[in-house]
């Protein structure tokens, strides 16, 4: 399994020519083995919508049921030892979406696909561009 982060979700599932052929090969690859989303991306989607940040296809709620069901989607939930980790991450910024998102991906020891340079900056976890 890999973990996605938000961006590319939302790219996916927009079909958005940010989301590079890199990117698709990549989620491809590992559809069968699963498609990590963390459920502070539904939230995070949902606060860009609230903030006029982000315009959907659908409505919020249908466009959230369409992408959590995605072929190779699998639904990360908020545990306790997400929680923990995302406060001991030494040296990443004040993010909270991203530190529960990078958390995700350590405790559950997958690779997270992502575009954020912060993330991608970060020596702590592995990641994929």
């Amino acid at each position: 399994m890999i973990v996605l982060d938000t961006h590319i979700l939302i790219w996916w599932v927009a079909e958005n020519p940010r989301l590079t052929i890199q990117h698709r090969e990549t989620i491809a690859a590992h559809q069968s083995s699963g498609l990590g989303v963390s459920i502070i991306s539904a939230w995070e989607i949902a606060k860009l919508v609230q903030k006029n940040r982000l315009v959907l296809s659908y409505p919020l709620k249908e466009w959230l049921d369409i992408a959590l069901a995605y072929p190779g989607v699998q639904v990360l939930p908020l545990t306790t030892p997400i929680i923990v980790q995302s406060t001991q991450l030494d040296g990443f910024h004040n993010d909270p979406s991203d530190q529960i998102i990078v958390a995700t991906a350590k405790i559950y020891q997958c690779s997270l696909l992502t575009e954020d340079e912060k993330i991608l900056a970060y020596p702590d976890v592995q990641t994929i561009k």
